[in-house]
């Protein structure tokens, strides 16, 4: 199971969360002490992210999805990124 300090889980809670209001792409618009815990799930492969117009948004992987619902969180409305297969 994938650690999170209580920060970084506080923000992907709030972006599973926020999910549905944005087509389950959820929009980041934290600080620079919220942008080092978005870089820690980043990393630690729960969530992509693509930034566009000066907006980042935020896409989950099945790797986040799964973490979510292990930890009571409704991942219902979050758009899951699925991984790339070679042709």
């Amino acid at each position: 199971m994938t650690n999170l300090t209580p920060a970084s889980l506080e923000l992907f809670t709030a972006l599973a969360n926020d999910a549905g209001n944005w087509n389950g792409t959820p929009m980041f618009e934290g600080g620079q002490k919220e942008k080092g815990n978005l870089a820690d799930l980043k990393k630690k492969g729960l969530l992509k992210t693509q930034t566009e117009e000066g907006c980042t948004w935020v896409f989950f992987t099945e790797e986040g999805k799964a973490f979510g619902e292990a930890n009571g969180i409704d991942m219902t409305y979050a758009y899951i990124c699925k991984p790339r297969v070679a042709a």
